[in-house]
């Protein structure tokens, strides 16, 4: 089973842990949680939707050629209300979300937002994980709210 728990709040932020069989693979960072889902700014919503190998869109082909030993398509999670080309992707800040997940191998907070650090090597490491999932058939993700206190201000636990 493969999970999104949303760990943690900043203003225009919000910091998730992914699982792959119970077992932490990375940080996630989204977009706020909003009642009304804005374009581009606005977090998945909680439940259950299908995971994809997405071969026709534009950062595939930039993918590709970045990672051409690895990549087999985008990792799009489908079937959200409202949403498409949702992609597991590169990124350290809420403003280069655009409403899909970024991958992280650490955190931190800043002027009241959360950032993921190392971006590339948590993509790096999780991509062919969830890769495998998806050719073994597991292709469904979970996403729940599940803040609870995992983060002190002393520092973040790490996959340095």
């Amino acid at each position: 089973m493969i999970k999104i728990i949303r760990v943690a709040q900043g203003k225009n932020s919000t910091l998730s842990h992914l699982y792959i069989h119970g077992l932490f693979a990375c940080y996630l960072l989204e977009d706020s949680i909003r009642k009304e889902k804005i374009p581009g700014l606005t977090c998945i919503p909680e439940g259950e939707y299908g995971l994809s190998l997405n071969h026709g869109a534009g950062m595939n082909a930039r993918y590709g050629v970045k990672y051409p030993h690895m990549h087999a398509g985008m990792i799009e999670i489908t079937e959200i209300p409202n949403y498409r080309l949702v992609f597991i992707h590169i990124g350290n800040y809420h403003t280069q979300t655009a409403g899909c997940p970024l991958t992280g191998s650490y955190w931190q907070r800043l002027d009241g937002d959360y950032q993921v650090m190392h971006s590339a090597a948590a993509y790096h490491y999780v991509y062919p994980l969830l890769l495998d999932q998806i050719e073994r058939g597991n292709d469904r993700v979970v996403v729940k709210n599940g803040f609870y206190a995992c983060c002190t201000p002393a520092g973040p636990p790490s996959l340095r």
